[in-house]
């Protein structure tokens, strides 16, 4: 059990708190309904293509529109979701995937083998677990005489293929049609929003900062077994789910306990009581890894091309503050240097102790001096509309302005932020030094999927992008290692070489309450929201 986490869950207190204000009806387009669900998300989205960023809000809206080969149980087991079935050859090299019967794209057309290969080899381009995989490919493509069949040849024997296509989280190997997939460079949004899930997109009602819309798929054949995060039977019971924009937390607040909406995504730390006290509202935590928030460095410009000076910021900062801050209650995070999450068996505080115990600003003032710091400001990018993003960067450029940093925070919206650090231009021309980001637990629990550890630089690298070729190697050996002990050893050593050379660092876990009308049933756990399996009691 990861500490704090039954407290957590079930130890908050709930003082009952009168509420005077009134929820401001903002997007009430069409009336309540037992066949529309409305919720409020983390932010906005603007960001269509969960392939060409990382950012949650796309990732969310994939999980909507696409379906994937494989997906993640609550075990985390990868079980087949548009696989029917699939099988191995004997030297490991031949991968036959059988596609289910009744698979369909929202324009009507069915999915083929060669619709699923040109969105692997996208997908591949952009995450880093992908990019291992594409690395040991060989070839791929459809069945020369089964178009439902897909083939993945590989050049080496390598263990991890389920378990790449199962990856659940940013980027998520969703599939899309090959004219779209084919044709899109994966730095460029696909044009159309097609896909094949359980629900689809209503282009003409959405409203960029203020809703998006999608409806109920009525061709889509769900699996025939329980749902479980998000692998098996995809079954929706509404016709129509919106996703409302609303500008503040007590907005939020008023609304859900108004039952304008039915579902708070992020809910309040500091409103958890109000909430709690309200017999017709439910909370939870719905992810038991948590999250991470972390700062990255980039490593591209001045002054952060410098190893000393990305470690320099990294020790300036101490979690406690952040998580003072951010969260306030101590049973909703937890103390830790491990990039590989406390709680999993690669925990590790190599490197990290500092974070912890906030010891590092005298080491951060030497290495500054070391290195010349000669007072270029740091352009730190401040997102200041998701309440889970918005005080990080504050506390973090007050620790690096206490070790002699110049600091330039700028303010911005998450997806203007979002847009901006795909930019390798100089912090001058447009570009940036730092920013800060959450990623669920599932998505940094190892150093395959953990998309801040990769070494491969400005061309396929995170956005950060630094490049080390002896990384990759360690990466690559984590990826083939034989046994859980090895694998432990290997991520430690990737731990030290990450924090040594200030890559990024984790600034706090934390964990995120959900917030729901009580009349909602079938909610379920996960790394992601899922808004399928939903339905209001009868």
């Amino acid at each position: 059990m990861i500490p704090g986490l039954s407290n957590m869950l079930g130890g908050l207190s709930r003082p009952v708190v009168l509420m005077a204000a009134t929820a401001s009806a903002l997007v009430m387009a069409t009336p309540l309904s037992a066949d529309t669900l409305r919720a409020v998300k983390h932010s906005a989205l603007r960001v269509l293509d969960p392939i060409m960023t990382t950012a949650y809000m796309s990732r969310n809206h994939g999980y909507m529109i696409y379906d994937t080969l494989f997906a993640l149980d609550e075990n985390m087991e990868a079980q087949p979701q548009m696989v029917d079935s699939y099988e191995v050859s004997d030297d490991g090299l031949e991968y036959r995937f059988t596609l289910r019967d009744g698979l369909m794209f929202h324009d009507g057309a069915p999915v083929t083998g060669e619709d699923v290969a040109a969105s692997i080899a996208r997908w591949g381009e952009r995450d880093a677990m992908g990019q291992l995989l594409m690395s040991f490919v060989a070839d791929m493509g459809q069945d020369d005489e089964d178009a439902n069949v897909f083939v993945m040849t590989l050049s080496e024997p390598y263990g991890l293929v389920i378990d790449s296509l199962a990856k659940p989280s940013s980027n998520v190997p969703f599939i899309m049609p090959a004219r779209l997939a084919a044709n899109t460079p994966s730095t460029e949004q696909v044009p159309e929003q097609i896909g094949s899930g359980p629900f689809r997109w209503v282009e003409d009602e959405f409203q960029p900062g203020v809703v998006a819309v999608y409806e109920k798929f009525e061709e889509y054949v769900p699996r025939d077994e329980e749902p479980s995060w998000g692998a098996g039977g995809k079954v929706v019971h509404v016709d129509r789910v919106e996703w409302i924009v609303m500008p503040d937390d007590q907005t939020k607040l008023n609304a859900l306990m108004a039952g304008e909406i039915d579902y708070w995504e992020d809910a309040s730390a500091d409103l958890l009581p109000i909430l709690q006290s309200d017999p017709d509202i439910e909370v939870a935590n719905l992810n038991a890894l948590g999250y991470q928030t972390i700062m990255r460095p980039n490593a591209l410009h001045a002054p952060f091309d410098d190893a000393r000076i990305r470690r320099a910021a990294i020790l300036a900062v101490h979690q406690q503050d952040v998580m003072d801050a951010m969260i306030g209650n101590p049973d909703l995070y937890v103390l830790c240097g491990a990039m590989f999450i406390c709680g999993t068996p690669l925990e590790s505080d190599v490197g990290g102790q500092t974070l912890v115990d906030g010891s590092g600003q005298d080491q951060a003032r030497a290495l500054l001096e070391e290195a010349g710091y000669d007072g270029t400001p740091i352009v730190l990018m401040h997102p200041t509309d998701v309440s889970t993003l918005r005080t990080q960067p504050v506390v973090v450029a007050q620790a690096l302005r206490d070790v002699g940093f110049e600091v330039d925070l700028q303010a911005m919206d998450w997806q203007t932020l979002v847009g901006r650090r795909a930019n390798q231009a100089p912090p001058a021309d447009g570009g940036w030094n730092m920013f800060i980001t959450n990623w669920v637990g599932a998505d940094v629990f190892n150093p395959i999927v953990n998309n801040m550890v990769g070494g491969q630089g400005s061309e396929g690298g995170w956005f950060g992008w630094p490049e080390d070729a002896p990384l990759e190697e360690l990466r690559l050996a984590y990826a083939k290692a034989p046994s859980l002990e090895d694998q432990q050893q290997l991520a430690a050593q990737i731990q030290e070489h990450v924090y040594e050379q200030g890559y990024y660092a984790p600034i706090g876990q934390y964990f995120v309450m959900t917030a729901w009308r009580g009349e909602l049933e079938g909610v379920l756990e996960g790394p992601a929201p899922y808004f399928w399996n939903i339905r209001r009691a009868d």
